[in-house]
């Protein structure tokens, strides 16, 4: 845990590499925003401390979507705020437990397409793939360690720190060419790693996709 007696150190550290990070996203199109950080056992950046976290700073994020990159840049000059991505504009987020991750990821990389995947200190993975109107598949549904994160909802990105860690990319965006699958193929992948029947090979999904 971020102590209070390390809390200066740490948010001058972040902050330089968090704004960067943000106005790096901002000029490639994705919906940043600033969030919550950790301060001891609570959460600043809003008036009052908060006792969960990260969440978007201000009440109206939803409407800051698109902000252009000079005024994101503004948005991390005083504070080390956490870097957040709303989903739902662009992008959307299948998150799963770790092991689940691990073996997608292999499915995945077997047939030579790595995707975006962001690591949690909580042990969660999280695949980025492209903004669609496509729920989960049913088996995946009914899962609890399955989430789709769509419009109206939000992520934290590396390199954000939290009160046990700091999220971190388990394969960044580069190693992909910026490419980000559909929610089809992922789905198809974590079917896969589930054991369970896909919505066809997931070969044969890549060259549809590509």
């Amino acid at each position: 845990m971020i102590g209070s007696d390390r809390s200066d150190t740490w948010r001058r550290a972040f902050q330089v590499e968090l704004r960067a990070e943000a106005i790096g996203l901002a000029f490639r199109g994705w919906a940043v925003l600033p969030g919550t950080y950790p301060a001891g056992a609570q959460w600043a950046g809003r008036q009052d401390f908060e006792a969960t976290g990260p969440v978007p700073v201000h009440d109206d994020w939803q409407q800051r979507i698109g902000t252009r990159p000079d005024q994101v840049a503004t948005w991390w000059a005083g504070q080390p705020y956490s870097l957040l991505l709303a989903t739902g504009a662009g992008f959307d987020v299948i998150e799963v437990d770790a092991e689940i991750g691990r073996r997608a990821a292999m499915a995945l990389r077997s047939v030579g397409m790595p995707v975006p995947i962001i690591a949690t200190p909580d042990s969660r993975w999280q695949f980025l793939v492209t903004s669609s109107d496509r729920e989960l598949d049913s088996a995946l549904a009914e899962r609890s360690d399955v989430v789709l994160r769509g419009g109206g909802e939000w992520i934290t990105l590396p390199p954000s720190p939290s009160q046990h860690g700091v999220v971190h990319w388990r394969v960044k965006p580069e190693v992909c060419g910026w490419r980000f699958p559909s929610s089809r193929v992922v789905q198809d992948a974590l079917l896969e790693a589930l054991g369970l029947p896909t919505f066809d090979s997931l070969a044969t999904q890549l060259v549809t996709a590509d």
